[in-house]
Protein backbone atom coordinates (compact mmCIF):
# COMPACT_ATOMS: atom_id res chain seq x y z
CA UNK A 1 0.00 0.00 0.00
CA UNK A 2 1.20 3.48 -0.80
CA UNK A 3 2.91 5.05 2.25
CA UNK A 4 0.71 8.16 1.96
CA UNK A 5 -2.47 6.08 2.21
CA UNK A 6 -1.08 4.09 5.13
CA UNK A 7 -0.23 7.35 6.89
CA UNK A 8 -3.72 8.71 6.33
CA UNK A 9 -5.30 5.52 7.66
CA UNK A 10 -3.04 5.60 10.70
CA UNK A 11 -4.12 9.17 11.43
CA UNK A 12 -7.77 8.17 10.88
CA UNK A 13 -7.37 5.64 13.70
CA UNK A 14 -6.30 8.48 16.01
CA UNK A 15 -9.44 10.53 15.32
CA UNK A 16 -11.95 7.70 15.73
CA UNK A 17 -14.21 7.85 18.79
CA UNK A 18 -12.79 6.20 21.89
CA UNK A 19 -15.56 3.58 22.02
CA UNK A 20 -14.45 2.15 18.64
CA UNK A 21 -10.90 1.43 19.70
CA UNK A 22 -11.56 -1.74 21.77
CA UNK A 23 -13.64 -3.16 18.92
CA UNK A 24 -10.96 -2.33 16.37
CA UNK A 25 -8.25 -3.79 18.62
CA UNK A 26 -10.27 -7.02 19.05
CA UNK A 27 -10.80 -7.19 15.27
CA UNK A 28 -7.08 -6.49 14.77
CA UNK A 29 -7.88 -3.52 12.57
CA UNK A 30 -4.60 -1.67 12.88
CA UNK A 31 -4.34 -0.03 9.44
CA UNK A 32 -0.90 -1.66 9.05
CA UNK A 33 -1.61 -4.18 6.33
CA UNK A 34 0.93 -6.32 4.54
CA UNK A 35 0.98 -5.72 0.79
CA UNK A 36 -2.52 -6.62 -0.43
CA UNK A 37 -3.03 -8.89 -3.43
CA UNK A 38 -3.48 -7.30 -6.82
CA UNK A 39 -6.97 -6.72 -8.16
CA UNK A 40 -6.24 -9.28 -10.86
CA UNK A 41 -5.40 -11.98 -8.32
CA UNK A 42 -8.52 -11.21 -6.30
CA UNK A 43 -10.62 -11.34 -9.49
CA UNK A 44 -9.08 -14.68 -10.50
CA UNK A 45 -9.57 -16.12 -7.01
CA UNK A 46 -13.17 -14.88 -7.03
CA UNK A 47 -13.87 -16.54 -10.39
CA UNK A 48 -12.34 -19.80 -9.19
CA UNK A 49 -14.38 -19.56 -5.98
CA UNK A 50 -17.58 -19.04 -7.98
CA UNK A 51 -16.88 -22.05 -10.20
CA UNK A 52 -15.90 -24.35 -7.33
CA UNK A 53 -18.84 -23.16 -5.23
CA UNK A 54 -21.24 -23.95 -8.07
CA UNK A 55 -19.70 -27.41 -8.40
CA UNK A 56 -20.09 -27.93 -4.64
CA UNK A 57 -23.69 -26.68 -4.83
CA UNK A 58 -24.50 -29.07 -7.68
CA UNK A 59 -22.91 -32.00 -5.85
CA UNK A 60 -24.83 -31.20 -2.67
CA UNK A 61 -28.12 -30.85 -4.57
CA UNK A 62 -27.41 -34.19 -6.24
CA UNK A 63 -26.56 -35.82 -2.93
CA UNK A 64 -29.53 -34.22 -1.20
CA UNK A 65 -32.05 -35.33 -3.82
CA UNK A 66 -30.55 -38.83 -3.77
CA UNK A 67 -30.71 -39.12 0.02
CA UNK A 68 -34.06 -37.35 0.22
CA UNK A 69 -36.02 -38.17 -2.98
CA UNK A 70 -38.95 -36.09 -1.73
CA UNK A 71 -36.82 -32.96 -2.33
CA UNK A 72 -36.54 -33.55 -6.09
CA UNK A 73 -37.93 -30.55 -7.94
CA UNK A 74 -37.55 -28.27 -4.90
CA UNK A 75 -37.56 -24.71 -6.24
CA UNK A 76 -34.29 -23.62 -4.60
CA UNK A 77 -32.46 -26.61 -6.09
CA UNK A 78 -32.85 -25.20 -9.61
CA UNK A 79 -29.41 -24.33 -10.97
CA UNK A 80 -30.33 -20.76 -11.94
CA UNK A 81 -31.82 -20.12 -8.51
CA UNK A 82 -28.73 -21.05 -6.51
CA UNK A 83 -26.19 -19.99 -9.17
CA UNK A 84 -27.39 -16.39 -9.14
CA UNK A 85 -27.27 -16.12 -5.34
CA UNK A 86 -23.95 -17.98 -5.09
CA UNK A 87 -22.35 -15.70 -7.67
CA UNK A 88 -23.57 -12.54 -5.94
CA UNK A 89 -22.38 -13.76 -2.55
CA UNK A 90 -18.94 -14.82 -3.75
CA UNK A 91 -18.40 -11.54 -5.61
CA UNK A 92 -19.26 -9.65 -2.41
CA UNK A 93 -16.85 -11.92 -0.51
CA UNK A 94 -14.10 -11.12 -3.03
CA UNK A 95 -14.63 -7.40 -2.53
CA UNK A 96 -14.61 -8.04 1.22
CA UNK A 97 -11.26 -9.85 1.02
CA UNK A 98 -9.78 -6.98 -0.96
CA UNK A 99 -10.97 -4.52 1.72
CA UNK A 100 -9.88 -6.61 4.71
CA UNK A 101 -6.35 -6.98 3.30
CA UNK A 102 -6.09 -3.19 3.40
CA UNK A 103 -7.24 -2.74 7.01
CA UNK A 104 -5.24 -5.13 9.13
CA UNK A 105 -1.91 -6.83 9.56
CA UNK A 106 -3.89 -10.05 10.27
CA UNK A 107 -6.25 -10.27 7.28
CA UNK A 108 -6.76 -14.05 7.37
CA UNK A 109 -7.70 -13.92 11.07
CA UNK A 110 -10.28 -11.15 10.56
CA UNK A 111 -11.63 -12.53 7.28
CA UNK A 112 -12.22 -15.98 8.81
CA UNK A 113 -14.31 -14.45 11.59
CA UNK A 114 -16.20 -12.24 9.17
CA UNK A 115 -16.87 -15.27 6.95
CA UNK A 116 -18.36 -17.19 9.89
CA UNK A 117 -20.45 -14.20 10.97
CA UNK A 118 -21.76 -13.55 7.45
CA UNK A 119 -22.48 -17.25 6.94
CA UNK A 120 -24.52 -17.32 10.14
CA UNK A 121 -26.49 -14.26 9.02
CA UNK A 122 -27.10 -15.89 5.64
CA UNK A 123 -28.79 -18.79 7.42
CA UNK A 124 -31.64 -16.44 8.38
CA UNK A 125 -33.39 -16.86 5.00
CA UNK A 126 -33.08 -20.63 5.41
CA UNK A 127 -34.72 -20.38 8.81
CA UNK A 128 -37.45 -18.23 7.33
CA UNK A 129 -38.25 -20.60 4.46
CA UNK A 130 -38.29 -23.48 6.94
CA UNK A 131 -40.72 -21.51 9.10
CA UNK A 132 -42.78 -20.70 5.99
CA UNK A 133 -43.21 -24.39 5.23
CA UNK A 134 -40.25 -25.58 3.17
CA UNK A 135 -39.31 -29.21 3.84
CA UNK A 136 -36.72 -29.64 6.60
CA UNK A 137 -34.60 -31.97 4.48
CA UNK A 138 -34.40 -29.44 1.64
CA UNK A 139 -33.44 -26.66 4.06
CA UNK A 140 -30.71 -28.88 5.55
CA UNK A 141 -29.23 -29.23 2.06
CA UNK A 142 -29.38 -25.43 1.63
CA UNK A 143 -27.53 -25.00 4.93
CA UNK A 144 -24.80 -27.38 3.76
CA UNK A 145 -24.61 -25.42 0.50
CA UNK A 146 -23.99 -22.22 2.51
CA UNK A 147 -21.26 -23.93 4.52
CA UNK A 148 -19.59 -25.29 1.38
CA UNK A 149 -19.67 -21.91 -0.35
CA UNK A 150 -18.11 -20.25 2.70
CA UNK A 151 -15.31 -22.80 3.00
CA UNK A 152 -14.55 -22.81 -0.73
CA UNK A 153 -14.60 -19.03 -0.99
CA UNK A 154 -12.35 -18.48 2.04
CA UNK A 155 -9.87 -21.08 0.79
CA UNK A 156 -9.78 -19.69 -2.75
CA UNK A 157 -9.38 -16.06 -1.77
CA UNK A 158 -6.77 -16.55 0.93
CA UNK A 159 -4.80 -19.09 -1.11
CA UNK A 160 -5.02 -17.72 -4.65
CA UNK A 161 -4.91 -14.03 -3.65
CA UNK A 162 -2.64 -14.03 -0.60
CA UNK A 163 -1.11 -10.99 1.01
CA UNK A 164 2.63 -10.53 0.54
CA UNK A 165 4.64 -10.96 3.71
CA UNK A 166 8.26 -10.93 4.69
CA UNK A 167 11.28 -8.84 3.87
CA UNK A 168 10.47 -8.38 0.18
CA UNK A 169 6.72 -7.75 0.61
CA UNK A 170 6.90 -4.01 -0.14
Amino acid sequence: MDARITGLLGRAYDVLPDWTRPVLRWARVDFRPPRPPSGGRVALATIVAILLSLVADALLVGLGTTLYPSTRGYVHFAFLDYARLTTIGVVIAGVGWSLVTRLTSSPEWLYARLAVAVSLVLLAPDAYILYAGSPLRAVVVLVWMHVAIGVVTYACLTTLAPVARGRHAR
